[in-house]
């Protein structure tokens, strides 16, 4: 497994796309501070850039340097992840500077994961914010395989990654994380 983390992270780092397992669903993977690998997805995913992408770290600790996190948010970061969680949160001034356009919402926001899965967070630790976003294509069922990503994207994404346990097939929650208190974004409104 570590020959083929290593292989991963080597792709990712030079902008390629790979599909990796998380522990909710297997996710489609570019550096997220690179426009050109971000726009690569976008393209392979046929998905429209003003919805935005969410990203992985390996830890909590790592999401300082990408959201401006109030006291009570980072107690509820530290209660929700890692795990089937995406949480929103403001986005710092480092982050509008190096993560790529389509990562930042509108509002200022940022989708943030700490993907309870050793392979997911081995790749973000390795390269860095990764995109954590299903591996599909727009409005189409998220890939429940490797075989069915691979079916999907092709040579589009240079490696796919192996590695336990499967993921769940259940999507990640939203949570919100912006205002006074925690809200969960209801499904239809979901990154």
């Amino acid at each position: 497994m570590e020959a083929g983390l290593e292989a991963a992270a080597r792709e990712l780092a030079r902008g390629a796309l790979v599909v990796y397992p998380t522990d909710t669903l297997y996710g489609l993977g570019a550096r997220a501070t690179s426009e050109a690998a971000v726009a690569r997805l976008l393209i392979a995913k046929g998905r429209p850039s003003d919805q935005p992408i969410s990203i992985a770290v390996s830890s909590t600790e790592e999401i300082e340097p990408w959201a401006d996190l109030t006291s009570g948010a980072r107690r509820w970061v530290r209660r929700l992840l890692p795990g089937p969680v995406t949480v929103l949160l403001p986005v710092s001034a480092a982050a509008r500077r190096k993560l790529a356009s389509p990562i930042l919402g509108s509002a200022g926001t940022v989708g943030i994961r700490v993907p309870d899965h050793p392979v997911a967070r081995a790749l973000a630790l390795r390269v860095g914010p990764i995109t954590c976003t299903s591996a599909n294509r727009h409005g189409e069922p998220a890939s429940r395989s490797l075989a069915a990503a691979r079916r999907t994207f092709g040579r589009a994404v240079a490696r796919y990654v192996a590695g336990g346990p499967a993921p769940t097939g259940s999507p990640s929650i939203l949570v919100d994380l912006t205002g006074a208190s925690p809200s969960v974004v209801p499904r239809a409104s979901a990154r």
